[in-house]
């Protein structure tokens, strides 16, 4: 179903390596809010949405994620590759130099390697939709944190920059998914759970005693 277009969504050309920042943005590849788990996610509960709508919704992003882990993969290895020994020994870059050379694995800022219970697919779409909200605001949040660091780095400010801004539009998106969902429950329901995996309740207190 996809067309893969042989271009990033967003040019990266990175000219200087370094291995420092690269660890600290490899969390947007594999960490607890990175791509990978959110590429996952939105694609893993597409098929549990109740309307078109919001399945369209979760379909577009999770592929969009797609492209941005292949953004972020691209970051790392050009701010790895041509690095001297000497710079994998002063970074702190040795652990993961041991074990990976400098082939981009997924894992956090501090090490910890991916794992899918990272993420969540309930199969309640309210369920679900608050989470993805969440996930966008934590991955934004990521994204500010990185940018802090690299403000001074233009060739690597400029893509997390635009990453960050996707982050943004996803939660909009996701917004909108969650009101298309609500709108089709009963207006009776403060909660907003889904209806449809539970008859209503029709027990009496009469005659109970």
């Amino acid at each position: 179903m996809w067309n893969y277009e042989k271009r990033l969504q967003y040019p990266v050309n990175i000219t200087q390596p370094n291995a420092k920042i690269a660890q600290y943005i490899m969390s947007q590849y594999g960490g607890p809010d990175g791509e990978i788990g959110a590429s996952m996610r939105y694609l893993s509960q597409r098929f549990t949405m109740p309307n078109r709508m919001a399945t369209a919704v979760l379909n577009d992003i999770g592929t969009e994620e797609l492209s941005h882990l292949e953004m972020v993969s691209t970051i790392v290895h050009q701010l790895t590759r041509d690095l001297s020994m000497e710079e994998i020994e002063k970074s702190g870059f040795g652990p993961y130099y041991i074990d990976h050379t400098v082939g981009v694995w997924p894992q956090a800022a501090g090490g910890v390697p991916f794992n899918a219970c990272e993420f969540q697919s309930k199969g309640d779409p309210i369920t679900d939709l608050f989470e993805n909200l969440a996930a966008e605001q934590k991955a934004r949040s990521t994204y500010d944190n990185i940018l802090r660091v690299v403000r001074d780095m233009p060739e690597i400010a400029d893509p997390i920059k635009f990453l960050r801004a996707r982050e943004v539009v996803h939660f909009q998106r996701f917004g909108e998914a969650l009101r298309s969902i609500q709108e089709e429950l009963d207006a009776k329901n403060f909660y907003a759970f889904n209806p449809s995996f539970d008859n209503p309740c029709t027990a009496s207190c009469d005659g109970c005693k």
